[in-house]
């Protein structure tokens, strides 16, 4: 059963989250048209080299666990780079406070917890809610690139990309390589790349 203070104190402390996180969001993409996005950046190995790479590109990691945020920063103050930004928060949670404005151009996402069990497969974040919401922020050129060593949730995701009304798997190769810890340690994986339709 339900207990209605507790769901009413959840529904408070996530609207306080995006509250803060839209204040921060609109403070550090203020005159960005376009951003890229990791969703789940660890300890930030893969986007603070992609972000060196690419100087004229603004670009935000994100990670629900605030050490490896910590980590990436202190990666990101070390390399001086000033299109770089990681923050502590969920997917759902930026989404909800990106500023108007701010488009995506490229998004990223690796090795992410694949929630093997069944019954835990509603938690994966390759889902057709998700994609919507990527494709309502798209940039120009928007392409999502998703990687895992799991060949379950590999086969899970592409199937929700293929049957989305606004999406399509390409042929296209991997935008940039760089091997993260996750990469390292996979006997293997497997590489998505998506665009919008039309």
């Amino acid at each position: 059963m339900e207990n209605a203070l507790r769901t009413a104190a959840y529904v408070s402390k996530v609207a306080e989250r995006q509250v803060a996180l839209k204040a921060t969001s609109a403070t550090l993409l203020a005159g960005v048209g376009a951003c890229v996005l990791e969703i789940g950046a660890g300890h930030g190995h893969f986007l603070t080299a992609y972000a060196a790479a690419h100087p004229e590109r603004t670009c935000v990691g994100l990670d629900i666990i605030a050490e490896r945020v910590e980590r990436a920063n202190r990666k990101k103050n070390r390399a001086r780079l000033a299109n770089l930004h990681f923050l502590h928060a969920s997917a759902e949670d930026f989404l909800a406070s990106l500023p108007e404005n701010v488009r995506f151009a490229d998004v990223f996402v690796l090795f992410p917890d694949p929630w093997p069990k069944r019954r835990h497969h509603k938690n994966r974040l390759m889902q057709a809610d998700f994609l919507s919401q990527i494709a309502a922020k798209a940039g120009q050129g928007l392409r999502l690139y998703f990687r895992t060593d799991d060949s379950d949730y590999f086969a899970a995701a592409r199937a929700v990309v293929m049957e989305h009304p606004a999406w399509q798997v390409l042929d296209a190769p991997w935008a940039f390589e760089y091997e993260t810890v996750f990469q390292e340690r996979a006997t293997g994986f497997h590489s998505l790349v998506a665009c919008l339709k039309g």
